[in-house]
């Protein structure tokens, strides 16, 4: 399913919303698929959703595994995940394998300064000009610290969301705040974890609140616009899934264009899972074939 045109309002700039915007983290908790399973899994999902489905999330220390299991087909976009140290020589091995294609890289959180600032240096050095890369923000004091190095490059930040355990998920207020901090900075951000689903909700398994990537992207819009944090914190603990689609509903396309482009895209270990949201929600068409 490729994403049609982005003219018009409404349905029309639903598509605008959604392309790209699902990274393929298969391999991560809670799915942890065998990377068996999860490369034709992926093949499948770009087949069936074309570009709404972003590159493969793979960390460099399972690349060798990776390999093993490509196969027959056109090469496979990744997301390189590797430290600093490791950067070079997995951003060389991807680029080295014919079955691989280097389409982003992320790198694990950055703590304090210096160690943003190396991690711009390497990436300055390893990637090329058309390769995405994004830190992640620490969630510390030093957060507005490590955001300012990114601000004089064209790197993102990488947001935790969520995760297994209670404490990984930042409250709205929190998140709200994060969020403001990279858009008054103009550093657009990716997330990871805990974006299952589209609205915010409550995990009937395990009793975690979970931010819905739907309400990160009325947050980031409204921030983009000149809204105060407060506003996007509304919009981060907005519950109703009735309000939160007639509000993305009501968008134009250059609107939604200015929202992706703060909020580029998240990892989730179930891409067909935010993708029924969309269509359960009627912001997206329903693919002619979609199963779990």
């Amino acid at each position: 399913m490729t994403a049609p045109s982005a003219a018009g309002t409404g349905a029309q700039a639903a598509p605008v919303l959604a392309t790209g915007l699902f990274d393929d983290a298969a391999l991560f908790p809670p799915g942890d698929a065998p990377m068996a399973a999860a490369v034709p899994a992926h093949r499948d999902l770009r087949e069936r959703l074309g570009d709404l489905v972003g590159p493969f999330v793979v960390p460099a220390a399972r690349l060798g595994e990776l390999s093993a299991h490509l196969g027959d087909g056109e090469p496979i976009d990744v997301s390189l995940i590797a430290a600093t140290g490791d950067l070079p020589a997995a951003a060389a091995r991807v680029g080295a394998h014919p079955g691989l294609t280097l389409a982003a890289v992320e790198v694990p959180v950055a703590t304090d300064v210096a160690a943003a600032r190396e991690a711009v240096r390497v990436l300055d050095d390893v990637l090329p000009a058309g390769v995405p890369a994004a830190v992640e923000l620490p969630r510390s004091a030093a957060r507005d610290e490590v955001l300012d190095v990114l601000a004089d490059t064209r790197y993102r930040a990488k947001l935790r969301t969520g995760g297994v355990r209670a404490p990984l998920f930042p409250s709205p207020s929190e998140l709200a705040g994060t969020l403001h901090a990279c858009v008054t900075r103009d550093v657009a951000f990716k997330c990871t974890a805990g974006l299952h689903h589209a609205v915010r909700h409550t995990d009937p398994a395990t009793g975690f609140e979970h931010h819905g990537f739907l309400n990160v992207l009325l947050a980031a819009s409204a921030l983009a616009s000149g809204a105060p944090p407060t506003v996007a914190t509304e919009w981060l603990a907005a519950t109703d899934p009735g309000t939160v689609a007639t509000a993305v509903r009501t968008w134009p396309a250059a609107r939604a264009t200015r929202a992706r482009a703060a909020f580029t895209s998240f990892g989730t270990c179930s891409v067909l899972e935010p993708v029924e949201d969309l269509v359960a929600l009627g912001l997206l068409p329903a693919p002619e074939r979609i199963s779990a």
